[in-house]
């Protein structure tokens, strides 16, 4: 048995309507599935999805886009200057380029100003805006942020500046006093999409201001939409769709930089390329410094320059890719020893020095290690604050459970899933202890194992190039529409083995009677030695086509693997006891001793516990469910084994039944041997056996052992008496049967013993535990011919 490391859970699929789809398109079942799990279930809303040109609503379906645009073209014609003010991250930074490509290409004096993370924090604030007021700034547009600036929109009122919001973050129950408001979220909104990015929403301003679709900045809006993990459907897709296509082929001086620095294949390039490449590079800066170079870079119409900042910026990614691992492993201390998390259901952790700007990527690391929502917090003394962000798990909404502690967050947004805040130092406490009440009301055990949700079960005919393909137009993938994660279920392995410099890493084939897949796991090197080569495996991952030398080949990169029947590792005749410590997995690891000598030995040369079963009572007594058992040594009887499985439900057995010298080799006589024997005695008389018992032995080729064994069998059936090393016939013996003699009963159980256990294939091994295990009829019949 293996237990995988997550729930799995193979969503509800209509098999009906999926075999219609298939027919419809002329597209294979596993395509036709995936679409209608994402709720394009009939003909023409998948056809939609797969082959529909795009289609962008009117950007004046958002209230107030009328009266924005009306401002800002008045602004351009009179030459009056306009601030865009933005956000620190790839959003806002996207945001931001967009709207200053925009205005700059309509011929407006346009700047743009991003607070400093550190020294003004998230969003619009009091003196940003009063010294924009001074350098005569009359109207200020904000990109990605401001629907939670009520005060600020306030004084911009008070100074006599013109305020468009434009943002997509959930609106508070106060919506600011501005002269237009874009959001797609605002409660009397009837925008058809909901679920546009920062620059989504930036990007439409621009569509408006444009008057036709501006077809050149959606390989700056593609990187926000992707970035931000907003729902990749509707206008978000067409948006990632057209932009991943832009980027292969830009011209952007300053993206090209950043692609070369990264090492990055413009032709290759997809939404993943975005997020673990492009993005966080563009956030590093943010996050370390002002996010200005970003933008810089963006809008950089230099190559030399556009080289410089790129250089710059892969700088500050490195260096964030260091500060993020030393906080990681500092919050992991301060968890482990003042906040462990069977008391704590929200981590809520902080610490002077701790960089605030990658504290939200520490989160994200804290709740992947211990799954549970976690704020990390930076300290400081001197102002008595702390600045924290917020990652949380499915069943527990960051943004309303912080909305009901308003009274302690004056300042803090989000998401669901994510959120940043500002606090007094002395709520801190304050704010863990309510956390953790509402944690404790509204998440169950359950809620923190955490959960993969698989679209299929597939089984091996349905992975082939053609439907792979079909898979492959589903793209890009995102919230929403997420990488299909399949299931394959309860098949063999034909090959399996660790690979990388470090062995880290698994390389695997599977197979059943359909055919066959490779696949490789990453980080899972170490699964290797938990898998018994002979069981039957489930695993899922994400299929994929693998390129090599002009041949395409279908492989699935594998995220986790379970055995959910029980497995025997066979480590018989090896001598390996001693390897029992690394092999046998500490959790639930049971090490079993049949005989007292080994008990001391194991003890103290191995440091491990062992549990000694002397006899039927205490084999009865073990409790061995779901437990890796290794059995060491051999058992005295097959009574004790049974009895020690007999429906335990193990989930492992590593089998070293280590023995010193085996009965199965030595002579067993046979009625014939004790017939020879016997007439030998009767003809030769009393025989002292210490002095002539090799001498005997060699007259028939057997070993000393076997004369000594028929000795003490005849003694057991009174055919004989033994005296201080003299055999003697009795006079006249009743007539007995060998199997009367309790010696001669436990030769025959050990060599028939040791011939199942020791002398056996693996299949047979096996297929006997199993018997075992499973409490069938056939050993129950077994066990009552042997005791």
């Amino acid at each position: 048995m293996l237990k995988p490391k997550t729930r799995w859970v193979v969503r509800d699929s209509d098999r009906h309507k999926a075999e219609q789809l298939a027919s419809e398109l002329n597209i294979t079942p596993l395509a036709a599935s995936l679409l209608v799990n994402r709720g394009f279930d009939s003909a023409s809303s998948a056809r939609f999805f797969l082959f529909g040109k795009d289609e962008f609503h009117d950007p004046y379906l958002f209230k107030g886009m009328d009266i924005a645009v009306k401002r800002i073209r008045t602004a351009i014609d009179e030459k009056e200057p306009i601030l865009i003010f933005g956000d620190y991250d790839a959003d806002g930074v996207s945001s931001t380029s967009v709207l200053m490509l925009t205005l700059k290409d309509l011929g407006a004096d346009v700047q743009f100003y991003i607070p400093n993370r550190f020294t003004e924090g998230y969003g619009p604030n009091e003196a940003a805006f009063r010294q924009a007021a001074e350098t005569g700034i009359k109207l200020i547009i904000t990109v990605d942020t401001g629907i939670a600036a009520v005060h600020e929109a306030n004084v911009a009122k008070e100074l006599g500046i013109d305020l468009i919001i434009t943002d997509h973050h959930e609106p508070g129950p106060v919506i600011p006093e501005a002269l237009a408001i874009i959001h797609p979220k605002l409660p009397d909104s009837t925008y058809p999409f909901r679920e546009l990015a920062g620059v989504g929403v930036a990007f439409k301003l621009a569509h408006a201001l444009y008057g036709r679709l501006p077809e050149h900045l959606f390989e700056i809006a593609v990187i926000g939409t992707i970035a931000d993990l907003v729902s990749l459907t509707g206008e978000n897709r067409l948006i990632a769709k057209r932009g991943l296509e832009k980027l292969k082929v830009t011209k952007n001086i300053g993206l090209r930089a950043i692609f070369k620095l990264a090492g990055v294949d413009p032709m290759t390039i997809n939404e993943e390329t975005i997020g673990f490449t492009i993005a966080p590079r563009i956030n590093a800066v943010g996050r370390l410094a002002d996010a200005d170079l970003a933008v810089d870079l963006i809008l950089c119409e230099d190559s030399e320059e556009a080289e410089y900042l790129a250089e710059e910026m892969e700088g500050f990614n490195k260096s964030r890719q260091s500060i993020v691992h030393t906080i990681t492993e500092e919050a992991i201390a301060e968890v482990e020893s003042n906040y462990p998390i069977d008391d704590n259901r929200v981590l809520v952790i902080g610490k002077e020095g701790w960089n605030a700007g990658v504290i939200g990527i520490v989160a994200s690391k804290l709740v992947e290690k211990y799954y549970r929502p976690a704020i990390v917090l930076s300290f400081d003394p001197e102002k008595g604050l702390a600045k924290g962000s917020a990652r949380s798990i499915p069943g527990f909404d960051l943004f309303q459970n912080l909305s009901t502690l308003r009274d302690i967050l004056p300042h803090f947004g989000g998401h669901p899933m994510a959120a940043g805040m500002t606090l007094k130092l002395d709520d801190v406490a304050e704010l863990r202890e309510k956390l953790n009440a509402r944690a404790f009301e509204l998440l169950t055990e359950e809620d923190f194992i955490p959960v993969t949700y698989l679209d299929e079960e597939v089984h091996l005919d349905e992975v082939h190039l053609s439907s792979l393909d079909e898979i492959a137009m589903l793209a890009p993938f995102g919230v929403d529409n997420p990488k299909p994660k399949v299931l394959i279920n309860n098949v063999e392995i034909a090959n399996i083995r660790k690979i990388g410099s470090e062995q880290n890493h698994l390389k695997i084939t599977v197979n059943d009677p359909a055919g066959n897949l490779d696949g490789v796991g990453f980080g899972l090197g170490a699964v290797v030695d938990e898998i018994s080569p002979a069981s039957k495996i489930s695993l899922i991952g994400e299929l994929s086509i693998n390129e090599w030398n002009n041949i395409r080949k279908p492989q699935i990169f594998v995220q986790d693997i379970a055995v959910n029947s029980w497995q025997l590792f066979d480590f018989r005749g090896q001598k390996r006891i001693y390897s029992i410590p690394s092999t046998v997995p500490a959790e639930n690891r049971q090490i079993i001793v049949f005989n007292k000598q080994y008990v001391e030995k194991m003890n103290s040369h191995l440091g491990v516990e062992t549990i000694y079963i002397e006899d039927a009572e205490a084999a009865k007594a073990f409790d061995g469910y779901h437990k890796n058992i290794a059995l060491v040594d051999f058992p005295p009887s097959k009574e004790i084994l049974i009895h020690l499985l007999k429906g335990k439900e193990p989930a492992r057995i590593y089998a070293y039944f280590y023995k010193a010298s085996s009965d199965f080799f030595s002579t067993v006589p046979t009625r014939e041997h004790f017939k020879w024997y016997y007439g030998f005695l009767l003809k030769k008389g009393p025989v002292d056996l210490k002095r002539y018992g090799d001498d005997i032995a060699k007259l028939k080729g057997w070993s000393r052992e076997t004369i000594i064994f028929m000795s003490k069998v005849f003694s057991e059936l009174d055919f004989v008496t033994i005296n201080n090393g003299f055999i003697t016939l009795n006079n006249q013996p009743q007539k007995r049967d060998l199997t009367d003699s309790k010696t001669f009963l436990q030769k025959q159980a050990q060599s028939a013993l040791e011939k199942d256990l020791l002398f056996s294939s693996f299949e047979e091994l096996k297929t006997w535990f199993s018997n075992i295990i499973e409490e069938s009829v056939e050993i129950e019949e077994e066990v009552k011919q042997w005791i």
